[in-house]
């Protein structure tokens, strides 16, 4: 039993669907020529080569014109759909580069969540309003195994010295350094340090109850204590600064902080806080892959948070990228 014929759909391109619509609207090989920007020799030739591919005639003589077929009219018909779809794309395409549209996933740790990050989305809100942003907080590695998942778009990601990248490190990854942002401690405001003018050598408070933060934060209390020849007797743990903040308040304790917490621990009452001398910076960086930061609303979202990271020197004790 013979099988069905089967027309090869390569015959087909969107060149040929384009040019019989042309040739639909306009009667003639001459006019459709002009409106496709070629010439009438060019338009006979390719409507000839299509005819042997398909197998069958496209047109026919009416006068001084043509007439399509019916098959030449089934492929105007699909030429009109294939016009628009192209078109539509095209403005799509343009929409996206010109940043009238667009999507943009951050991933950030809390307190770049409460600082660099608002500034940066209302910098991005006012000068590309189409940008649809997303934000969802997470830790370092986490947000760098979402990155690497397409689960995001941008990661925000902090690291001390001497302390392995979690999350698969960097490696193959482009990364936007936004901020060194310094060290604080925070102290209830009947604690005896809370009357220094400079800042707190850590060894000072050797003799504390400590409160640590993420798990991160807590290997960088240890460090640094180590660093100082003691080691932080740590009672409480919690990975929210703001929880950290009430129990310093509550005087159960002291608990050193990144810069970013600033802010917050300012306008917490019964927390005193004062510089922490001798302790290593953390850097922040925002961080892509190298395929997204071609894409529009990425680049423009990198721009935003390196520009509201140059706001927060009075807020922190860091230092901005210049």
């Amino acid at each position: 039993m013979l099988g069905s014929p089967v027309l090869d759909p390569r015959a087909l391109d969107v060149q040929a669907l384009r040019l019989m619509r042309a040739i639909a609207d306009h009667g003639s090989l001459t006019a459709a020529a002009a409106a496709i920007g070629s010439s009438q020799p060019a338009v006979s030739q390719h409507v000839r080569r299509l005819e042997r591919r398909l197998g069958t005639a496209l047109l026919e003589r009416a006068g001084r014109g043509v007439r399509l077929t019916e098959a030449g009219r089934v492929l105007a018909h699909h030429g009109a759909t294939v016009t628009a779809a192209v078109g539509a794309a095209a403005a799509e395409v343009l929409s996206l580069t010109t940043l009238r549209s667009g999507r943009v996933r951050l991933m950030a740790f809390p307190s770049a969540t409460a600082t660099i990050v608002p500034r940066a989305l209302a910098d991005l809100r006012e000068r590309h309003p189409g940008l649809a942003v997303t934000l969802d907080e997470a830790e370092p590695p986490q947000a760098l195994e979402a990155l690497r998942t397409a689960a995001c778009d941008v990661a925000l990601v902090f690291a001390y010295p001497g302390v392995p990248t979690a999350g698969g490190g960097l490696e193959g990854l482009v990364t936007r350094h936004l901020v060194d942002d310094g060290t604080v401690v925070a102290l209830p405001e009947a604690h005896p340090a809370a009357q220094a003018d400079a800042g707190l050598d850590l060894a000072d408070l050797a003799d504390d109850v400590w409160i640590a933060g993420c798990p991160r934060c807590r290997g960088h209390l240890l460090a640094a204590g180590s660093a100082r020849g003691f080691t932080p007797r740590i009672a409480y743990a919690t990975d929210d600064y703001v929880a950290v903040l009430g129990l310093v308040a509550a005087g159960l304790g002291v608990a050193l902080l990144p810069g970013l917490v600033l802010p917050t621990a300012l306008r917490t009452p019964g927390v005193v806080v004062r510089p922490a001398s001798g302790t290593a910076d953390r850097t922040v960086h925002a961080v892509t892959t190298p395929d997204l930061l071609r894409v529009p609303a990425v680049a423009a979202a990198l721009d935003a948070l390196a520009t509201a990271a140059r706001t927060l020197p009075s807020l922190t004790s860091g230092r901005p990228r210049a």
